[in-house]
């Protein structure tokens, strides 16, 4: 096992170092790397840990979540996938494998822990397929749609899904506003990551939420405050907070993961248009 611990507070030699660590030691050959970064006052202000496949599949078991070996490769194969097409297009900052492993795949799975995930699930916004297709290798039993307004994306999803064979997965070249014309009030859990703030994500998911549903806002350190903020257009969309998941990534990176149960139907104003959303959210 190697263990690195680095104090400077010269970020770019921070960064060189932690790379020339990874290419020295080779992915398999270390269990986990520290890197700590520390400014003028001394506190530390940085903090990188690279997970492992085997890492993954533990912290996985402990959400009672056991990865079989076809999953572990599909995962395996999907990270490869997402270094290899974002070459060509723009999917991802994260590309280093155990930061694939870690802030995209953990960080999909946490909510997954809950039991509350199950049925029909859209996720909007979805981007790479995070956490959508992470769910569909995770859980394959979900039917799931991908909703993605970019093109490219959607064909690199297609592509995933076609080389890990996923059945009862569907992919939505459109945005969820327009998918709400067909599929209004279809899904038993809606969720999406990194999309917007919360007040505008929600006028975009829980209108898709069947009453009883789920609408699961993935968000990070701000959740909390954001969840303040949108207290009166959830209510006026016709959910209401069950639960907050106040948690962490591998590296202590927080997460807030956001529950709301819809109790009753959206009204049917809503959504509105993307424009009028943005410039005068609920």
């Amino acid at each position: 096992m190697w263990k690195t611990i680095l104090s400077t507070n010269n970020i770019k030699y921070f960064q060189d170092v932690e790379k020339q660590i990874i290419h020295n030691c080779g992915e398999k050959s270390y269990q986990h790397i520290f890197i700590f970064h520390r400014g003028r006052d001394g506190d530390r202000i940085g903090h990188t840990e690279i997970m492992t496949i085997q890492e993954l599949i533990e912290k996985a078991a402990e959400l009672q979540i056991s990865l079989s070996e076809t999953q572990v490769k599909q995962l395996e194969q999907y990270a490869q996938l997402l270094v290899e097409w974002n070459e060509k297009m723009n999917l991802t900052a994260i590309t280093e494998h155990g930061e694939i492993l870690e802030k995209h795949f953990y960080d999909s799975i946490l909510p997954l822990g809950k039991g509350k995930i199950f049925g029909k699930v859209a996720d909007i916004g979805t981007g790479a397929g995070f956490p959508g297709l992470v769910w569909k290798i995770v859980k394959p039993e979900l039917d799931v749609s991908l909703i993605e307004p970019t093109g490219k994306r959607c064909t690199f999803l297609q592509e995933v899904m076609n080389q890990l064979h996923l059945e009862n997965i569907h992919v939505y070249n459109t945005r969820a506003e327009e998918q709400v014309k067909t599929d209004r009030e279809m899904y038993d859990v809606v969720t999406a990551r990194a999309v917007a703030n919360l007040r505008v994500l929600s006028e975009l998911c829980i209108p898709l939420v069947k009453v009883n549903g789920l609408f699961l806002a993935m968000k990070g350190m701000q959740g909390n405050a954001e969840a303040e903020e949108a207290v009166h257009a959830t209510k006026v969309l016709g959910v209401e907070l069950e639960e907050t998941q106040d948690t962490s990534l591998y590296t202590g990176d927080m997460r807030v993961n956001l529950y709301y149960r819809k109790l009753s139907h959206t009204p049917q104003q809503y959504p509105r248009n993307y424009g009028q959303i943005k410039k005068k959210p609920l």
